[in-house]
């Protein structure tokens, strides 16, 4: 069966979402109303609706929604139930940075592992995290069923190592190298991190008097 079609812009709200229904849950609250959560993010409710409906829909006319019922069926959707492995290629400033203070498995997702070439951090241990040689990288993944791989490389080396990954079988890229990567002839899925893209786009709403 076909799975239906799900637009790029619904799938960005489904972690805004998660995240207003867990603050919700922690302040403990039981109910939400489309119009609540909307105003706590900014959309309609109409909007809100919508945006359920694409799953099948959760809420009650005339209750709304169970705060966490809503809130572990998008965790669902998202993945965060499906104990995806992961590992990380680069322990430079950003791929330390995202080890000492990255949350991973509230994502749902398993750090196993950090691969380096630098002979000084081979075999250290970076918050819980092993920092092993990039050559065994291909064997490991293969050898302990890694799904993802967060990779935070130099602009110079990232094709080189994007292409390793694929080879070892890796399904995602999570790419903070601000290098556009390509997956190739393969089906791996990249999803790019670019801070200046983002500083951009804050600057050009500066510039035009709109807010952002």
């Amino acid at each position: 069966m076909k799975k239906p079609y799900i637009s790029k812009n619904v799938i960005q709200r489904m972690p805004r979402y998660l995240r207003t229904l867990t603050e919700l849950q922690k302040e403990g609250t039981n109910r939400v109303s489309s119009g609540e959560l909307g105003a706590r993010l900014g959309l309609t409710p109409s909007q809100i609706r919508q945006d359920f409906s694409c799953f099948g829909g959760f809420g009650q006319q005339g209750y709304g929604y169970n705060v966490k019922t809503l809130r572990d069926e998008i965790a669902a959707i998202l993945g965060m139930d499906r104990g995806y492995q992961m590992i990380l290629v680069g322990t430079g400033k950003i791929g330390q940075s995202l080890l000492e203070n990255f949350d991973f498995e509230s994502c749902g997702f398993k750090l196993r592992a950090a691969f380096d070439i630098r002979h000084d951090l081979i075999g250290e241990d970076i918050c819980g995290v092993p920092v092993l040689d990039c050559s065994e990288m291909e064997d490991f993944i293969r050898n302990n069923g890694i799904h993802v791989a967060v990779l935070s490389t130099t602009r110079g080396g990232a094709q080189r190592v994007a292409d390793a990954l694929i080879a070892g079988g890796i399904r995602a890229i999570w790419n903070f190298t601000e290098c556009e990567l390509s997956p190739g002839e393969s089906d791996v899925i990249i999803e790019s991190i670019h801070f200046s893209e983002s500083l951009l786009r804050l600057g050009y709403h500066l510039s035009n008097g709109a807010s952002a």
